[in-house]
């Protein structure tokens, strides 16, 4: 084999042994399912992990009432219960979605109204919701998806004044904040996932996020079948979150660090020199150079796009006081500060022609937890479709992948209500990839793996 062939093309992948399995091996999770089967409690009914679940999950996000479940997708149903969708209702939602969310709302009886997405980040477009709104809006549905994050300040002004119950999906996003607040508690109800392939994870599982005490009562009274939770999470998942719940927002902070370094670099450079030599020739240290591509967008948080976006925040101040004037938790500061040039801030790469460019994020104080990270992929600037493109990358053994298919998309238009012109949500049908997250849990070699899998795609595309 010829190493430095495409491994499509014959030659070496840059990862023989793949993607990063999931999830990592993590000695704390071993400890709480051999401290589980100890004391019996992986088999119990009520043991104190469930409880204690609920109870961290709450501390974490700041909000007085959680609840554990079977699914993300039952969260989500729940939640939308919880605000009294039924027959004959509206949800307003992106075009751009996750499937399940979709189906969710017609087990309710109701019918999803879809609205179009931001171009930069292809998340939900807040503009767009108040000419989607009739009298039979009852909910509006948010998700936060491949590193984007939905604006939800604006959302929450906009159905506020509507009156109008929002569902807040975090299943992509645990660990993430928008406007200095964690992902999940905006809305008037946040859902989480524990999936296999989840940041947190227990194989299966879900959970939700209240502020309001009457919600939480509702559903948890939707969820009790006498005296006990149907499709309840179990001791033992319960068992295994908890440490994973603890080393959340440290490795939220690596993730981010590990975008930086693939899409952070400063200029442009060769497409044939991915890394410059250092002066008199030596090659460079890989554990400290920054990550550079021919392919990928420069810096995206060095300046702007355009007109009107925000100033990049002060990093010895990165986010406002919360209400009342408190001051912001140390380790929120602590994440900030570290995350102060973090990418998908002001998206320089925008509008520049670059043939692969991360989503942008432009609410002020946001820090993405990048389950996935969500690329918007130009074929005729690459040069190969994006179908070869992912098949070529997961061939060198880096977890590339397409996106969602866009809701409005092979369905009946029976099935849903278009408010309006969907035309953002159908370009990232055609052209999102996303990069999977356990690759961001290694080491900065690990990310370089991926730069150099592109560029090698990239050189020998004419061949494909």
């Amino acid at each position: 084999m010829q190493p430095d062939l495409p491994a499509l093309l014959g030659g070496t992948p840059t990862r023989p042994d793949g993607p990063p399995g999931w999830p990592l091996p993590d000695r704390d999770v071993q400890a709480a399912v051999t401290g589980a089967m100890a004391v019996g409690a992986w088999g119990q009914y009520h043991g104190e992990h469930i409880c204690a679940l609920e109870a961290e999950l709450g501390a974490f996000h700041e909000v007085p009432h959680a609840i554990a479940c079977a699914s993300g997708t039952l969260a989500v149903e729940a939640a939308l219960r919880a605000l009294r969708v039924g027959p004959g209702d509206e949800v307003v939602m992106a075009a751009y979605e996750y499937e399940s969310n979709f189906l969710t709302v017609h087990a309710l009886g109701a019918k999803p109204v879809l609205v179009d997405v931001h171009p930069h980040n292809w998340q939900l477009d807040e503009t767009k919701l108040e000419a989607a709104f009739t009298p039979q809006t009852k909910a509006i549905l948010c998700s936060h998806l491949h590193g984007g994050l939905v604006a939800m300040p604006a959302v929450m002004e906009i159905a506020r004044a509507r009156g109008i119950g929002v569902v807040e999906d975090a299943a992509q996003a645990p660990g993430a904040m928008v406007a200095g607040k964690p992902v999940g508690t905006w809305g008037d109800v946040g859902t989480l996932s524990f999936g296999g392939s989840k940041l947190l994870t227990a194989g299966r599982g879900g959970a939700l996020l209240f502020n309001d005490a009457q919600l939480y009562q509702r559903t948890k009274t939707w969820l009790h079948r006498g005296l006990q939770q149907w499709a309840p999470l179990s001791e033992l998942q319960a068992a295994v979150l908890r440490p994973q719940l603890r080393k959340l927002r440290a490795l939220t902070i690596q993730r981010a660090e590990r975008v930086r370094e693939l899409v952070g670099w400063r200029e442009e450079p060769n497409p044939l020199t991915p890394f410059p030599r250092k002066e008199g020739g030596a090659e460079p240290n890989t554990q400290t150079t920054t990550l550079r591509s021919p392919v990928l967008s420069p810096s995206p948080f060095r300046g702007g796009v355009g007109e009107g976006l925000q100033a990049e925040p002060n990093p010895l101040t990165p986010f406002p006081k919360k209400e009342g004037g408190a001051e912001p938790k140390t380790e929120d500061v602590k994440l900030f500060a570290a995350l102060s040039s973090a990418p998908l801030r002001l998206g320089e790469g925008l509008g520049r022609g670059s043939s692969i460019r991360p989503f942008t994020n432009l609410t002020p104080s946001s820090v993405a937890a990048f389950y996935k990270v969500g690329f918007q992929y130009a074929p005729g600037a690459f040069g190969l479709s994006r179908e070869v493109f992912v098949k070529a990358l997961r061939a060198e053994g880096i977890a590339f992948d397409v996106g969602f298919k866009a809701l409005h998309i092979g369905r009946s238009p029976s099935r849903f209500r278009a408010a309006g012109e969907l035309a953002h949500a159908t370009d990232a049908h055609e052209r999102c990839v996303m990069l999977h997250h356990p690759v961001l849990s290694g080491a900065t070699a690990d990310v370089q793996q991926v730069a150099d899998a592109v560029a090698k795609v990239y050189r020998y595309r004419d061949r494909f």
